[in-house]
């Protein structure tokens, strides 16, 4: 029997456990009640309340402008939907670069606010002290590293990250710190698939992917791209297992059609 099915709620201890025996880990991003509750009912193991909120719920261009406490309202809702999946929230811009304290505390805030399991934060060995400090303080992390969209100005956009040597060794040596400072998992993001791949097998903690290939522990999506609801983003690593846009786009049509024929409601449909 799998980790998965054994668990009423998936904890971070089983997502190790599935790691150690070899079970691949899902994770799709949710923000929002109703679809969370379908991510849920679906069987995910982990929902990510991302901030990537920023791009697909608010419009922004990054995940810069989003704020703790839209974070914290996202997922609440979130958490209120998800029984059996473990909720992950992205700490966003600003609420952990300025101190270690600041970190603590608004980490802390997160999980007592939200309800939420963990918290997410982008970074290596700049962040590792304050990550020990969360989990001494009873604050379970996941780690984040190679494409980190929070320093896209930094990086200078969203390319492929680690594909030269001098910044491969650095992601290993980060991933190994993370580890060390008590991570529960890692996301690697958008990193040759192949240094990946030997770093999860180098890891006692699961990692999770998206654009690192198909060597990490598991995988994660932003829940929009993947139902093929955000049209305009096409990166090599997704895969739309879903063409929503057009059912959305035929259902409104036939939703104005109906109402200026006046079909809709019709006499079954009134009080």
């Amino acid at each position: 029997m799998s980790v998965h099915t054994q668990s009423a709620r998936m904890t971070t201890t089983q997502i190790k456990k599935m790691k150690q025996q070899g079970e691949k880990i899902t994770m799709l991003t949710s923000y929002d009640f109703t679809l969370a509750g379908l991510v849920d009912r679906a069987g995910v193991d982990m929902i990510l309340v991302g901030d990537s909120a920023a791009n697909v719920v608010c419009g922004y261009g990054t995940t810069l402008p989003i704020t703790l406490d839209q974070m914290i309202f996202l997922a609440s809702g979130v958490r209120r939907a998800a029984e059996h999946a473990l909720v992950v929230v992205d700490m966003p811009f600003g609420s952990y670069q300025v101190s270690d304290e600041q970190a603590v505390a608004n980490a802390i805030r997160i999980l007592k606010e939200s309800g939420c399991d963990a918290v997410k934060l982008e970074g290596g060995e700049e962040v590792a002290p304050m990550i020990r400090k969360m989990v001494a303080a009873g604050v379970p992390v996941m780690g984040h590293l190679g494409l980190t969209p929070q320093s896209v100005n930094q990086l200078g956009g969203y390319g492929l990250r680690a594909k030269e040597e001098a910044e491969a060794e650095k992601l290993r040596t980060d991933a190994h710190l993370l580890e060390q400072a008590g991570c529960f998992s890692i996301v690697f993001e958008k990193i040759p698939a192949e240094l990946a791949a030997k770093e999860t097998r180098q890891l006692q903690i699961p990692t999770i992917g998206i654009g690192a290939g198909a060597g990490t522990d598991g995988q994660v999506l932003v829940l929009h791209d993947m139902l093929g609801l955000n049209q305009g983003f096409k990166p090599k690593f997704l895969r739309h297992f879903a063409e929503l846009a057009p059912a959305v786009d035929d259902a409104v049509k036939s939703y104005i059609d109906a109402v200026k024929d006046g079909s809709f409601p019709s006499a079954q449909e009134q009080y």
